[in-house]
């Protein structure tokens, strides 16, 4: 059998060395590509089998139209949501598989790191003491135990988050749309976690259903100074609303590791130039706020994962026709394909 031939999008270097790395047998003809997958750089993958993509590749009907076209037979997504493929359309057309669980800890660690962070002012202690200013003027923080947390997702990520919080003594409070059976976890109405939560942190995959779940509306019910962490997708926040909260004292922190804007500004170097997201640009300024570029997955543990499973994924769909890894729109309307009907989905 040929190699099977990778265009690999939106290609960075520790992307590379870990892919390298996972394929230093040589089964993979891998391309690595700088440029996002979009409408205008699909021709980028002509004479290839698969395009292995990111979190901000644009895997619309037009690409995937194109990508068909052309030959290619499976989108590898090297992440765990699919939220930029639209799976519906891509039914029949195109194979896609994704990484479920690369590494939860890692998100679920950044989460805690970035409240710990932000809390008790560890950012601006570190800038003062490096021009040596020892004054702990404005540093002053709070304990977490005792204090409430409000988690929404109750997945791998989300569990291990809890488990982080109780550690720290925390009452934890959960939604999620499917619970999770005899977890000892205690769920609540949205509308309840608003209300109860000093800290609020998400974990869940973006839907039609619950893009913008925080807005005006659910700002308005929060407490005064209740403190948000985003490490899932961006769009699950309104940022316009967040950043009309902030300036009306009414959150009391951000922690960020994710934008709804971001596919055109994360994971570059803007440092010398003007950025135009005038909004994101604002939530930077704020000081409770603190943003950083999709990073959460970011560890050698997590890389590695993603590149074994991506190429594991990829080697099962072309020697068995089929992917356990397989988000199928057929199987259970937009959730990974659990090939109940048929040997393969189409």
């Amino acid at each position: 059998m040929d190699k099977i031939k990778i265009a690999f999008f939106d290609a960075k270097d520790y992307d590379k060395n870990s892919f390298i790395e996972a394929n230093k047998n040589g089964d993979f003809e891998i391309t690595f590509l700088e440029t996002r997958l979009t409408s205008d750089t699909y021709k980028l993958a002509e004479g290839h089998d698969v395009v292995c993509v990111f979190v901000n590749d644009d895997i619309s009907s037009e690409v995937i139209d194109s990508l068909a076209s052309m030959g290619i037979k499976l989108v590898a997504l090297r992440c765990a949501g699919y939220n930029n493929v639209d799976i519906k359309y891509a039914y029949e057309k195109i194979h896609v598989v994704r990484v479920p669980a690369y590494s939860p800890y890692a998100v679920a660690e950044h989460a805690m790191a970035l409240l710990l962070t932000s809390i008790r002012r560890i950012h601006k202690a570190y800038i003062r003491t490096r021009d040596f200013n020892f004054s702990l003027n404005g540093l002053t923080g709070f304990d977490l135990h005792g204090k409430t947390v409000g988690v929404v997702g109750t997945g791998k990520i989300g569990r291990i988050f809890i488990d982080i919080c109780r550690g720290f003594g925390m009452n934890v409070i959960a939604y999620d749309k499917f619970p999770a059976a005899d977890s000892g976890i205690e769920y609540v109405s949205l509308d309840e976690l608003w209300e109860r939560s000093d800290i609020i942190s998400f974990h869940c995959p973006l839907t039609d259903e619950n893009r913008h779940m925080v807005n005006a509306g659910s700002i308005a019910k929060m407490k005064k100074g209740v403190a948000l962490i985003n490490t899932s997708r961006g769009a699950l926040i309104d940022s316009e609303a967040l950043l009309e909260g902030i300036k009306q004292r009414k959150i009391g922190a951000a922690c960020l590791d994710v934008y709804e804007e971001e596919s055109n500004v994360f994971f570059h170097d803007y440092s010398n130039h003007i950025v135009n997201d005038d909004t994101l640009a604002r939530l930077i300024s704020m000081p409770n706020v603190i943003v950083t570029s999709h990073q959460a997955f970011l560890t050698n543990e997590a890389l590695t994962n993603i590149a074994d499973t991506t190429l594991a994924n990829i080697k099962e769909f072309f020697e068995k026709d089929t992917c356990t890894n397989e988000v199928c729109y057929k199987c259970d309307k937009v959730a990974t394909c659990k090939q109940t009907h048929d040997k393969k989905c189409f």
